[in-house]
């Protein structure tokens, strides 16, 4: 029994990744795109999520302001998800669906690119994000899953997972992640020394 769900956890993995790059080629390479073209003007990526979300939005600006997999300059990004006082005392002071637009209208400028992550789409405080990341004239993108739910309708740049499973819908978005890394690093620095 256990042999068996280890092989259909994996070969569902490899099927759902499958299916998302394949729908999403061109949207990945056009946000790729968008993303070095704002990095090499000066500006910054603004990452947001919950849960299993903000981990990954951390983990992608950790790999842009660090590195991938090329020695290259820090690339500023930000996790909108990491400072718990901002986020506690919006929370607390106004609404939980605040956290991230109060951050965005704070640090946020035009030239900028938001990329929200909810693997339901629907997460009201992303929602909110990225309409107020459009309202200041940010590009905007979301990371999702199922249908791409209410922020599908919110977004310049769609990437939804095709899938209503939560933990294949999050292996997605981490293979995604390592993929647009991989990308910008390539179109901005050239190939690994």
């Amino acid at each position: 029994m256990m042999k068996k769900i280890i092989e259909s956890t994996f070969e569902e993995s490899a099927r759902v990744k499958k299916r998302f790059g394949a729908e999403n080629m061109q949207r990945l390479s056009d946000f790729a795109g968008q993303l070095s073209f704002a990095f090499e003007r000066g500006n910054k990526l603004i990452i947001f999520g919950n849960g299993g979300s903000a981990a990954d939005a951390q983990h992608l600006a950790a790999e842009f302001v660090n590195r991938f997999q090329i020695e290259r300059p820090p690339l500023p990004a930000l996790a909108l998800t990491t400072d718990s006082s901002i986020i506690l005392s919006i929370g607390n002071d106004y609404d939980f669906s605040e956290v991230f637009s109060k951050q965005v209208k704070a640090l946020g400028k035009k030239g900028d690119v938001a990329l929200g992550i909810s693997t339901s789409g629907n997460s009201l405080n992303v929602l909110k994000a990225l309409r107020t990341a459009r309202a200041m004239n940010i590009k905007t993108a979301a990371l999702t899953g199922n249908d791409g739910g209410k922020i599908g309708n919110e977004v310049d740049i769609l990437l939804n997972v095709d899938s209503n499973s939560t933990p294949r819908i999050q292996e997605t978005h981490l293979t995604a992640c390592h993929l647009i890394c991989d990308l910008v690093e390539k179109q901005l620095f050239g190939h690994s020394e």
